[in-house]
């Protein structure tokens, strides 16, 4: 289900990010190359940030950054960004992020599925770390490939 979803173009590896929103621009970037999504949705998910705090930081390390279907959401689609080093999100048990599984849902319903599988692989701490610490897409769509 989630290899459908994340192919080798929507997978990112970066060294840093300046901070939360550098981190957000850099997760949307292989979704609005692909035309998944338009650039007002990153300009959504600041504003939503903003107002509601980091509500889409999942959990230890990782963050699930989204806005509305109406953001400039043009296909369903998730994209993974590894941020190394880990950025600083103002979400004190859960900082430094180092996973962004970025989410462009089209409707209410279309991505109940996707969700349900990364929950799993959110729960799994082994596969987390491992996405975490990847060096290469390679080494991500490994773990991907197990749900």
């Amino acid at each position: 289900m989630l290899r459908e979803l994340i192919t080798s173009d929507v997978i990112r590896i970066h060294s840093d990010a300046t901070d939360w929103k550098d981190a957000i621009s850099k997760s949307c970037e292989a979704l609005i190359e692909n035309g998944a999504i338009e650039p007002s949705y990153v300009e959504a998910i600041y504003l939503s940030h903003e107002e509601l705090g980091p509500y889409y930081v999942v959990g230890p390390g990782m963050a699930m950054p989204h806005a509305r279907p109406e953001d400039g959401v043009n296909r369903l689609s998730l994209a993974i960004t590894v941020i190394q080093n880990g950025v600083n999100f103002n979400s004190e048990e859960n900082d430094p992020v180092k996973m962004l599984v970025t989410l462009a849902a089209t409707d209410s319903n279309s991505h109940v599925d996707a969700i349900s599988k990364l929950a799993e692989l959110f729960m799994n701490e082994e596969h987390v770390e491992a996405i975490c610490n990847a060096q290469s897409k390679e080494d991500v769509l490994a773990i991907i490939d197990k749900y």
